[in-house]
């Protein structure tokens, strides 16, 4: 463990590590040394930091990976050792509603992955996992294509026979990992192009369908859409749409999120719409970046700022225009997680508890230590599993302590960690299936399955 008084005097030779001559740092956009030196390394940012919870370690807490990039700025070279406390970090984003200084952790972690993923070079089994990763994740069409081999697992008794036989245990923990986290899926009809306000027109909307979600949680999207539309909004849905680049601006990877980030302002800018409604945090967050993201690209910044202004989380855009259509009863008791990338990197937490308790019958009850991730965080249960595991562990039982018959969140990820971390001891749904379960009067066992199995 490094000492925990490090952050004001120099690091430790092992967390520099063995280097290369050149600086850790190209003119490229670095983390600024201005927003470096606005942490005054007070500490409020160690209980909130996940990996601080789990090792202790001063390196692998906000403030020590402020200070190697200060190091880095001021011309130490990017050793492994730097690279992997930088990797370590989910971006949860909890160290920035922590902070009292206002420091821009998330600007700086960005800024500084970005570097790493141009200047680094990993191990080729590191190399091959990401490049597996974003070869499928951010393409929707790719993912769809798993549905049917994953459901015939999943339907066949071929499930339980590999789980039984230990054969994921041997292969690795990252097989393992993805196993787990895939949910029991369900017929995934295309939405539509366009559906029509119900009453009167309020406004009209685009609607980002995702990756993950179109893929493993069509149902999600069809509650938004239903959502929606009784709200009285048009709900537009470009099947052109592809990625976001919320994955790839995440890990480092700047040029295929600015790719990604130009075809969908192109998809979606000529439509009309007066708003850009995502119901994933971690899609909802990078979106509303994307004037950042493209502030450099004479052809798309200005475009990128009008499109960032109308960007809306689904809960947002519900509570700015208030409720038309009417709640019916569903008596359910209910634990609200807020997705970190909801809650501390877009500050969306009183608008989807306000939803929620304006439904007749409903009660509400808040999780412990609520801030500290689930260890989602995008793919970093994927390139973390054992650490990821642990953290989806304290959360699951947090959430089971609630005694809630339901979990409720805003981000697939969150549903994936939490759900394979409870083992189906507690059921699970986005806060679009709440609201639309509601709003067509359905019963709570459309939400809550039997957990006695």
């Amino acid at each position: 463990m490094v000492d925990a008084t490090w952050g004001t005097g120099e690091p430790p030779r092992d967390v520099l590590g063995p280097v290369s001559p050149e600086p850790a740092f190209d003119d490229d956009h670095p983390p600024r040394a201005d927003l470096i030196a606005d942490c005054v390394h007070c500490g409020f940012c160690l209980p909130a930091c996940p990996t601080y919870v789990l090792w202790g370690a001063e390196a692998d807490s906000p403030r020590g990976r402020i200070y190697l990039m200060n190091s880095g700025v001021n011309g130490e070279p990017l050793s492994d050792s730097m690279v992997e406390h930088f990797d370590k970090c989910l971006g949860c984003m909890s160290c920035v509603t922590a902070c009292p200084s206002g420091v821009k952790y998330d600007r700086l972690i960005e800024d500084t992955r970005a570097q790493i993923e141009r200047r680094h070079s990993r191990t080729p089994s590191e190399r091959a996992l990401r490049a597996a990763i974003f070869a499928l994740f951010p393409y929707p069409r790719r993912l769809r294509l798993l549905r049917g081999p994953l459901r015939v697992y999943q339907g066949s008794g071929l499930q339980k026979l590999v789980a039984r036989s230990g054969l994921l245990e041997r292969l690795g923990p990252t097989l393992r990992t993805l196993e787990s986290l895939a949910p029991q899926l369900r017929a995934a009809p295309r939405p539509p192009r366009r559906v029509a306000a119900r009453g009167r027109r309020r406004a009209v909307v685009g609607m980002l369908t995702g990756c993950v979600q179109s893929a493993f949680f069509p149902e999600v999207n069809s509650a938004t859409v239903r959502v929606l539309a009784l709200e009285g909004c048009d709900v537009l849905i470009p099947p052109s749409q592809g990625c976001c680049g919320a994955l790839s601006v995440h890990n480092g990877r700047k040029a295929e999120a600015q790719k990604f980030a130009r075809r969908l302002i192109d998809t979606f800018e000529r439509t009309g719409m007066d708003y850009f409604v995502v119901n994933a945090a971690g899609c909802g967050s990078s979106l509303k970046e994307y004037d950042v993201l493209l502030a450099d690209d004479p052809d798309y910044a200005a475009r990128a700022a009008t499109f960032t202004a109308k960007v809306r989380d689904l809960s947002e855009l519900l509570y700015e225009l208030g409720p038309v259509a009417v709640r019916n009863p569903l008596p359910v008791t209910v634990a609200y997680h807020d997705a970190c990338h909801l809650g501390h990197a877009q500050g969306v937490t009183t608008q989807p508890r306000s939803l929620l308790t304006a439904i007749p019958g409903l009660s509400l009850r808040e999780i412990a230590d609520p801030a500290l991730c689930c260890g989602s965080a995008g793919i970093w249960n994927v390139l973390n599993p054992g650490p990821a595991a642990e953290l989806g562990a304290r959360k699951a039982s947090n959430v089971l302590a609630t005694g809630a018959q339901l979990l409720v969140t805003a981000n697939p990820g969150c549903l994936m960690q939490i759900g394979a971390a409870a083992g189906g001891q507690i059921s699970l749904a986005h806060t679009a299936q709440v609201l639309d379960a509601s709003l067509r009067g359905l019963p709570v066992s459309a939400l809550v399955k039997s957990t006695s199995a």
